[in-house]
């Protein structure tokens, strides 16, 4: 510690103009709280720095890469960090964003991933209902209302589809392609935007694969600018997000706080979102997106029952940083502990 202060380093790199709105947010939450020396990720800093505290959040993320020798030396740096943090009894602390591990990584991914569950010290869940082992602190995933405030906005489109974010593999676009292609044939006035960067150029080229062979789809495969999000979300009539795996999506929230309804799969989750924002915001479907469940989402969202805005009033960010400080004292002080009966 630093004069009292823990110092605790990010996994995630000062925010850029495309980086995730939660980072920003959380990042500046950060800067304010008390009794934590908030450090951003670099790779020197993380493998040469004294820490008391890594926070993961995406952990997979540093196993990425768009060609297979730029994998393979990230794959090795993270092999080097979790050592790193093993030898100096460095606390791990992970925010639990996904339940399952990413599907189709290889076993290497796999053990440096499930490593990185094991030793955590701490798991910060985004609601109450993530159940994992362990010590878990509940500290709530902010709404994106004030983020989004004075932002251009689309008019929307009448039976426009929207899939935005990221493009990976356990977010099922390729099963909303399909799903599209048969609603298609049944309502041709429907369109299909996909925008977001894939992760891989395999990723990429299988998208624009499979939109070739659609009428309607229209692709935007590039990072976003928060602006450029803003208006591909409120161009809208509905947002389609059909993950393979769902438990808290960022992406969900900064829809509604854009006020635009979602499509998202059905589980305890989703159910209580929707209980929580009000009726009409958030339509679920269950197993594999089908047509059947776009088409049931679309009728129900041009009946025009919800209000104008979901409510988000539990959402705030005010108490973020400090909830996220009071984790990290609670990770240092368990590898101490640890340390001291080791």
């Amino acid at each position: 510690m630093n004069g009292g202060h823990l110092r605790v380093m990010q996994s995630f790199r000062k925010p850029r103009v495309t980086s995730n709105p939660y980072i920003h947010m959380l990042d500046e939450a950060l800067e304010q709280a008390e009794g934590i020396e908030h450090l951003r990720f670099s790779w020197p800093g993380a493998l040469l720095g004294r820490l008391d505290v890594l926070h993961f959040h995406w952990p997979e993320v540093f196993l990425e890469g768009r060609t297979p020798v730029h994998r393979l030396v990230r794959r090795a740096r993270m092999q080097a960090l979790l050592w790193k943090l093993r030898l100096t009894r460095t606390a791990i602390v992970r925010t639990v964003h996904n339940l399952e591990l990413p599907s189709g990584i290889s076993g290497w991914d796999r053990r440096m991933l499930e490593s990185v569950r094991r030793r955590a010290a701490v798991s910060i869940a985004l609601n109450d209902q993530t159940e994992v082992p362990g010590t878990v602190a509940v500290v709530p995933h902010g709404h994106y209302v004030d983020w989004f405030d004075g932002m251009e906005r689309s008019e929307r489109v009448p039976d426009r589809l929207a899939f935005v974010g990221l493009v990976r593999r356990y977010k099922g676009v390729e099963a909303l392609i399909a799903a599209f292609a048969d609603l298609r044939a049944r309502r041709p006035e429907t369109t299909l935007a996909i925008s977001g960067r894939p992760t891989t150029e395999e990723m990429d080229a299988e998208v624009r694969r499979l939109a070739a062979t659609t009428p309607g789809i229209v692709l935007q495969l590039e990072y976003l600018t928060e602006a450029d999000y803003a208006r591909a979300v409120t161009a809208s009539s509905l947002v389609v997000l059909p993950y393979v795996h769902m438990h808290n999506s960022g992406t969900v929230l900064a829809a509604l706080s854009l006020d635009r309804p979602v499509l998202v799969p059905d589980n305890e989750v989703n159910r209580a979102l929707a209980t929580e924002v009000g009726p009409g915001w958030v339509h679920t479907f269950e197993g594999t997106l089908s047509a059947d469940d776009i088409e049931r989402a679309l009728d129900a969202v041009r009946g025009d029952s919800r209000g104008t805005s979901p409510d988000l009033s539990q959402r705030g960010w005010a108490a973020t940083g400090t909830a996220h400080a009071e984790a990290y004292r609670r990770a240092a002080q368990a590898r101490r502990r640890g340390a001291r009966t080791a």
